[in-house]
């Protein structure tokens, strides 16, 4: 059903329209503090999306996440002597 998925930051002027977006894709969170929101979309439908929601006034900026992107499984990462130690006494 979904696709590859990919998360948009949304910074607002107002929180008014904010349940607006919910036509483009998932509203994941809203800040009412900070002013803005989380919508996750299909990663196909990105670059017409990011362009379609910064043209609305009440959009201040828009940045797309970059997790999709990013290695998540860390290579050569050593442990630390000391904590591995303490493990082994059952601290």
């Amino acid at each position: 059903m979904f696709g590859q998925r990919q998360g948009i930051i949304i910074w607002l002027y107002s929180l008014k329209q904010a349940k607006m977006l919910r036509r483009f894709g998932n509203v994941h969170y809203v800040s009412r503090r900070l002013k803005y929101a989380v919508l996750y979309c299909n990663q196909e439908e990105m670059e017409g999306l990011l362009e379609k929601i910064q043209s609305y006034s009440f959009v201040k900026k828009v940045e797309p996440s970059y997790k999709p992107f990013l290695q998540l499984e860390f290579e050569n990462s050593k442990p630390d002597k000391a904590k591995e130690y303490d493990y082994k006494m059952g601290i």
